[in-house]
């Protein structure tokens, strides 16, 4: 622990103010780095299957970029979960980010050579800027108190945002970059995530001082809360926990991601520009995050529970309507993205805030890092799955089925209030 972090940490014992000062400048340096980290992460979605489309010549294998790079995405979130448990989420994160940019520029190489398994390899480097993309959110619930947690998340997921939405839509402007410099449109996008991830990594890097997570840490030691006699029942309430949290954020990202990856190239089949696919992408990413404030508040003051039902509900109503929409209704498709990310974005803040609720801070950011390991896995198989099933299916039975399996959330939220239920039951016969 260096010499800043201990001056922390003896302020924030003799003041609390100081503790809530802190927290909010690491708010602000989250959300920073997150404009850039967004940027960085849908340039890649956006055109990641059209390259691959351009390089093998088949839709059969367009799912595998995403793949890739969620696939990429689980080792890193299991690398960083472990360097932030360590040596702090500063270390953790820039490092992250910095090899997401390394990984992009990869992606622009291969563009150049058409070398489809430099692509491939790029892509599971690239990985490591969406696992940390992703892992950022946590930071702002280093410090937060419990009733700011869904709050907190919420911050640095709006602030992704504003380079969420402007990735895609300059996916034209970098394509006509990269060709006036000698690299393939395609290849554009991937440059725009070169310096986006790169910038992402050094603001946190240079700002987050102290270190949240470290000063968490010491804070919680500090104080000296332990409970001996509610350890048991607190220990399988927070295994409970941490299944339902993970299970809420594992499921809405496999039915995002299937249904958000074949979409660019359902819209490329019925003769949809680039420019029409920037749009629809960009509403899609706009609606994962731009909503985050509001869902933060929802989810800390009406509950967790009642928002991963709302999640549930929302992914059906996407699946159906993306299902449904006419093959030239840029309008409807548009709509059915928006609700895709919604519901997405109800599971995720919903499913990270009773992820933190269950797990101490001692342990926290490893079991963190774990749990995005399986986020990322689940976003992978839903990559490569759905190229295979609208290859050897369609698109609209893609959409129909991972509207239908989100509905799973419904009776795991059941099972974890039961087992609650019971648990307290048990709880005051002891008493």
């Amino acid at each position: 622990m260096n010499a800043h972090n201990e001056l922390a940490i003896k302020d924030c014992l003799d003041s609390p103010e100081h503790q809530q000062a802190i927290y909010k400048k690491t708010l602000i340096i989250i959300m920073i780095a997150q404009v850039f980290g967004g940027a960085g992460l849908a340039a890649g979605i956006t055109v990641g299957a059209l390259l691959a489309q351009d390089m093998l010549g088949t839709d059969s294998f367009s799912g595998v970029p995403v793949a890739l790079f969620t696939l990429g995405s689980a080792g890193a979130a299991m690398f960083v979960g472990r360097l932030s448990q360590r040596y702090g989420r500063r270390t953790g994160l820039s490092i992250g980010f910095l090899i997401g940019g390394i990984g992009a520029a990869g992606a622009v190489a291969a563009a150049v050579t058409h070398s489809v398994i430099l692509l491939f390899i790029s892509l599971l480097i690239y990985g490591a800027g969406t696992a940390t993309n992703l892992q950022t959110r946590y930071a702002g619930t280093d410090l937060a108190k419990p009733a700011q947690r869904a709050t907190a998340v919420s911050f640095a997921m709006v602030a992704t945002t504003f380079g969420a939405v402007a990735g895609p839509n300059l996916v034209d402007v970098m394509g006509r970059f990269a060709v006036s410099i000698g690299i393939p449109p395609l290849g554009g996008p991937f440059i725009l995530a070169f310096a986006a991830y790169t910038l992402a990594g050094i603001v946190i890097f240079i700002f987050m001082r102290p270190d949240p997570y470290v000063l968490a840490m010491a804070l919680s030691k500090s104080e000296e809360t332990a409970k001996v006699r509610e350890s048991v029942t607190s220990s399988t309430k927070n295994s409970r926990g941490i299944f339902l949290g993970a299970s809420v954020m594992i499921l809405t990202q496999i039915v995002m991601v299937a249904i958000m990856t074949m979409t660019p190239v359902h819209m490329g089949h019925h003769g949809h520009g680039l420019t029409a696919i920037g749009l629809i992408i960009g509403i899609h990413i706009g609606a994962m995050y731009l909503p985050s404030l509001i869902t933060g508040v929802l989810v800390d003051k009406i509950g967790r529970m009642p928002m991963v039902a709302a999640a549930a509900l929302t992914l059906l109503a996407a699946g159906i309507l993306a299902a449904a929409a006419p093959t030239d209704s840029i309008v409807i498709l548009a709509i059915a993205l928006a609700l895709l990310g919604l519901g997405w974005n109800f599971g995720l803040i919903s499913g990270t805030a009773i992820l933190v609720d269950s797990t101490d801070t001692a342990t926290r950011a490893k079991t963190q890092g774990s749990v995005d390991v399986f986020i990322a896995l689940a976003g992978a198989s839903g990559g490569v799955l759905s190229g295979i099933i609208v290859a050897f299916s369609s698109y609209p039975a893609l959409s129909i089925g991972g509207g239908i399996i989100s509905l799973i959330l419904i009776p795991a939220t059941i099972w974890y209030l039961m087992g609650n239920r019971q648990t307290g039951k048990t709880k005051k016969q002891a008493n």
